[in-house]
């Protein structure tokens, strides 16, 4: 059996397996490669910091989640779909890399961020309350 996450470096080894993956992914890789143009020797270091702070709070993030996936939707639509797969394969990462509290944590974290985001980017009320009383709408749209 895998073991849990325990700091940053395993945010970051996560942050690296599930963006080769995605960069690879027949719907998600042509908006990070072509319309995000991520640069991932720029990027990994960030969303590692990201998950990092979600996980254990370390505090090493300090920028817009929310603004970067505003200015990518307004250039690109994200639809219930790309986020549905990122989920997806947020987990099946997560999963083969590691198992235990934090490793749940971050797939749990991971649900509520992008179905948070996913309401704002249609500028719809991103509580919690609304994802347990309309998850099936949202996820039935485009």
């Amino acid at each position: 059996m895998s073991r849990d996450l325990t700091g940053r470096e395993d945010a970051l080894a996560v942050v690296t397996e599930f963006y080769r993956r995605a960069f690879e992914d027949a719907l998600l890789g042509p908006v990070f490669r072509d319309v995000a143009r991520l640069d991932l020797v720029t990027h990994l270091p960030v969303i590692a910091d990201f998950w990092a702070t979600v996980l254990f709070r370390a505090g090493t993030y300090r920028r817009n989640l929310l603004r970067v996936h505003l200015d990518l939707h307004e250039r690109f639509p994200l639809t219930s779909a790309h986020f549905t797969r990122w989920l997806a394969l947020w987990a099946d990462t997560v999963d083969d890399l590691f198992a235990g509290e934090k490793a749940e944590l971050a797939k749990s974290q991971a649900e509520r961020i992008a179905w948070s985001m996913i309401r704002r980017l249609r500028r719809e009320d991103a509580s919690e309350l609304v994802t347990i009383r309309r998850r099936d709408e949202v996820e039935e749209q485009p």
